[in-house]
């Protein structure tokens, strides 16, 4: 069985919890996309953790952990962030990194700053770790596969021929020192050696897998709303966030991915530039962003603080339809037991007229929510691990949203910690 877990919305849904949740009944958890610019939060017996580069699925021994090629791979990152979890106590997990993975190359990071330095105001918002730069060159054909690190003539002749081409833009549009080859080349032969450990034919291993009836989970990184084709653009990630990319972002047929579990959360949250309809400020942002989460809505990469806001059921209906969804799991819905009323974002006005389709960006730049309150909680329900036993106006708040996405919600994380989860009867 292959399952994917993947974000309706602008990333940031707690998806971390989810897959290492699930990750105890998987043979293989597969990151398929995207890099070190966002990070997956887990709470375990080991401790708090915040994984960037590595799958959620690292803290058991019987799951192998695998890298797949549509990430883009930071090496020096990758190792240190394995170091990490080891030095805090954690068994040295099973991984694997395709050899088609592109390759961060340190000018990545570089470019990723000068062009946000370069834009100013006007700036993407970037966590600047190079992820749109080398995603770039991997569509342009000049990037750099983790296979191409063991033909050293190869690699020599086509990073000369690269660095002519970033030379240019560097001398004239960034103004910025140049790029030395030979400095590069070193570079490369010193992540070699450290991804070399690692490195598996991918496409290959997994249909072995596959013969063999293993379990798959793929782990996406952020959510629909920052897809390059579907999402806010261009104010979105550089890779497809959808679990239909999870076949060529991992090498398996998209016909095996027979379950897509698309995490929601119980408001809104989002890092970066870009349209947020629901968005809260001032006071009302304040409290909810120290109350979400578990220690406050802050980038578990950058540690800038996300903006947030009301559930919106029309991003969210439309993330879910995107993702393929079979079934929905609902987080952080703890955070809200501070309120005594809680809106709803269940539809948009655009140029006086209302809509529940999610606009494309130039319209949802327009757009205006329209709000439906529901009676708050406001006790604490952190831990409860059965829906009926969840205050009434906590399970008539989950129902609503069930209602109004029209998506099966079927697991609940109602805690930080791994087994603070509900399993849901749904109602559609």
């Amino acid at each position: 069985m292959v399952k994917a877990i993947v974000g309706a919305n602008w990333g940031d849904e707690g998806k971390g919890k989810i897959t290492d949740f699930l990750a105890k009944e998987a043979d293989i958890v597969i990151r398929f996309q995207g890099g070190s610019n966002a990070g997956h939060t887990i709470v375990n017996d080991y401790g708090k953790f915040a994984l960037h580069m590595l799958p959620s699925g690292v803290f058991y021994q019987h799951t192998t952990n695998i890298v797949g090629n549509g990430v883009a791979l930071n090496i020096p990152f990758f190792i240190d962030e394995v170091n990490s979890l080891v030095s805090k106590g954690v068994p040295k997990p099973n991984l694997l990194v395709s050899d088609r993975a592109h390759i961060v190359m340190p000018y990545h990071v570089l470019f990723d700053a000068y062009e946000e330095e370069r834009l100013g105001k006007r700036s993407y918002g970037s966590t600047k770790s190079g992820i749109a730069p080398v995603y770039a060159d991997k569509y342009a054909k000049i990037g750099f596969q983790v296979c191409e690190l063991f033909d050293e003539e190869h690699l020599r002749e086509k990073l000369k021929n690269v660095c002519e081409i970033k030379n240019v833009m560097l001398k004239h549009l960034y103004h910025k020192p140049l790029l030395d080859p030979e400095m590069l080349y070193q570079t490369c032969i010193e992540y070699k050696d450290l991804i070399k450990p690692y490195i598996c034919h991918l496409s290959a291993y997994l249909n072995q897998a596959l013969k063999q009836g293993k379990s798959i989970l793929l782990e996406g990184q952020l959510g629909s709303l920052k897809d390059t084709d579907h999402g806010i653009y261009p104010m979105v990630t550089s890779s497809s966030t959808l679990a239909g990319f999870g076949a060529i972002g991992a090498g398996i047929p998209p016909y095996m991915i027979n379950q897509i579990i698309t995490v929601v959360k119980a408001y809104s949250s989002a890092v970066g530039a870009g349209p947020f309809v629901s968005e809260l400020f001032d006071d009302q942002a304040t409290l909810l962003r120290e109350n979400g989460g578990d220690g406050g809505e802050y980038g578990a990469t950058t540690g800038r603080p996300r903006r947030v806001g009301w559930f919106d059921a029309v991003a969210t209906r439309y993330g879910c339809m995107l993702q393929g969804t079979t079934e929905v799991a609902l987080t952080v819905l703890d955070a809200l037991g501070y309120l005594k009323e809680i809106p709803i974002c269940v539809g948009y006005k655009i140029n006086n007229e209302e809509t529940q389709d999610f606009p494309n960006t130039v319209e949802c730049y327009k757009a205006q929510p329209i709000l439906k309150v529901m009676k708050g909680w406001n006790c604490n329900i952190k831990g409860i691990r059965v829906f009926e036993k969840l205050p009434q106006e906590a399970q008539d708040y989950v129902d609503e949203i069930e209602r109004q996405i029209n998506y099966p919600i079927t697991i609940i994380s109602n805690g930080p910690n791994r087994d603070d989860i509900i399993h849901r009867q749904p109602k559609i």
